[in-house]
């Protein structure tokens, strides 16, 4: 949500009161990174939107279809959407423009209308998937929980999924609705034909209600309470793998088992520290910079505004890197994978195969047509030939028709070894 303010405001170079003047300021470093920031966004998207799709194919698979694997599914969409709709706002305002540079081309009436499409459904899209992250180490924890099996048990949870993230995606844009309200373009001057998204006012007594009431909540709704759900339900689940590891060690040794190693795999461990880690990485502190942007005058500008590009890369690798984290700490994921790539090799060399043989027989069929057609020419005109002599009362045969008659052979001998 950080692309959602386009105001450049510099951080003054001011001296304190202790005479310190810092080397690189937050001015300075945006700058710098500014430079750069279109082109890392453009590599973590372009790697990230095919490995989400993978995502999606792969848990689709009819044996895949789990609670789980359909958060997980739904939480690739939203993370392919928000990259495929930064790749545009990327290269045209980071790549093509300065990201600190206004002009009549980039900030066109099109261009900005973009922009703002671009904030409010990333945000949204985003939204969505952090919320079914939550989801996910819920359905996780109560999974774990619950001792039913069964068919039947799986469709109820199925259910239960569906609804969850049907509610999930209903919810974020009714939440977000205060966002498309106060989200608006203006001129940045009059007589211009550049635009700007109107700003904000944060931190001052001029801010609207419905700016303040929008972040707010994003900042509640969207970030503290999902990081707080996140590091419970997260805690929670770790320490019941650590119980349920404990009892099943204990009954093994009632029964002479020595244990050289714990039971369950640090693999589960490390996904769940990786996956918490990035969720607070990307989130909390975006919420406690929104926060502190509301209450403090002139921090947006001089703190929020230079770490927006920071914050959106943080958000795309945390879009992309599912993928990598599935393929690495997931068994079934990588056999359904690589099972998939293997039948779609088999089926290239078999439709090769058969084409190659097919290509083949129509070859050998048109030759035998072709020769069997210059045969049945041949003996019919050497047959005229030979009616037509015998006609006008010629006796003696010609050579025409004792090429038929020594073609007759011919072909009777072949015949007779055939």
């Amino acid at each position: 949500m950080a692309e959602m303010f386009n105001v450049t405001v510099l951080l003054k170079n001011e001296t304190d009161s202790s005479g310190f003047r810092p080397k690189i300021t937050l001015e300075q470093f945006s700058t710098w990174y500014g430079g750069i920031h279109g082109y890392l966004s453009l590599i973590v998207c372009f790697f990230g939107i095919p490995t989400n799709f993978i995502n999606i194919t792969v848990l689709t698979r009819k044996h895949m279809q789990t609670p789980i694997n359909l958060v997980l599914t739904w939480m690739a969409v939203s993370d392919l959407l928000t990259m495929a709709s930064y790749v545009p706002f990327a290269i045209h305002f980071y790549c093509d423009y300065p990201s600190n540079a206004i002009s009549p081309d980039k900030n066109s009436i099109a261009w900005m209308t973009y922009l703002l499409f671009h904030v409010n459904f990333s945000a949204t899209s985003h939204t969505i998937s952090i919320w079914l992250g939550v989801s996910l180490a819920i359905f996780r924890y109560h999974h774990i929980q619950s001792p039913e099996t069964g068919n039947f048990a799986r469709m109820r949870r199925l259910i239960k999924s569906r609804i969850v993230i049907f509610g999930i995606i209903t919810g974020s844009v009714l939440l977000l609705i205060p966002n498309y309200m106060s989200t608006n373009l203006e001129l940045l001057r009059e007589n211009s034909s550049m635009y700007v998204l109107e700003d904000f006012k944060l931190g001052t007594s001029k801010v609207k209600p419905v700016v303040f009431l929008n972040l707010s909540l994003y900042s509640v709704v969207a970030k503290f309470i999902p990081c707080f759900l996140m590091l419970v339900y997260g805690a929670l689940l770790l320490r019941t793998l650590d119980m349920q590891v404990r009892i099943k060690r204990r009954r093994l040794s009632k029964l002479g088992v020595i244990i050289q190693r714990p039971l369950h795999t640090a693999r589960t461990t490390v996904m769940l520290l990786v996956v918490l880690v990035l969720f607070l990485l990307t989130e909390l502190p975006q919420g406690i910079l929104i926060v502190l942007s509301l209450i403090r005058a002139g921090f947006f500008e001089d703190v929020y505004i230079p770490l927006g590009d920071v914050m959106d890369i943080l958000a795309l690798v945390n879009n992309g890197v599912n993928f990598i984290l599935y393929c690495s700490m997931n068994r079934e994921f990588r056999r359904t994978l690589l099972s998939m790539m293997c039948t779609m090799s088999g089926e290239r060399k078999s439709s090769l195969g058969t084409e190659l043989i097919t290509d083949s027989m129509r070859k050998c069929s048109l030759l035998t047509d072709r020769n069997a057609s210059i045969r049945n020419e041949f003996t019919h005109e050497d047959v005229q030939t030979f009616n037509l002599r015998c006609n006008d009362g010629n006796s003696v045969m010609s050579v025409s028709a004792q090429r038929t008659v020594t073609e007759e052979k011919h072909a009777g001998t072949y015949n007779n070894i055939g």
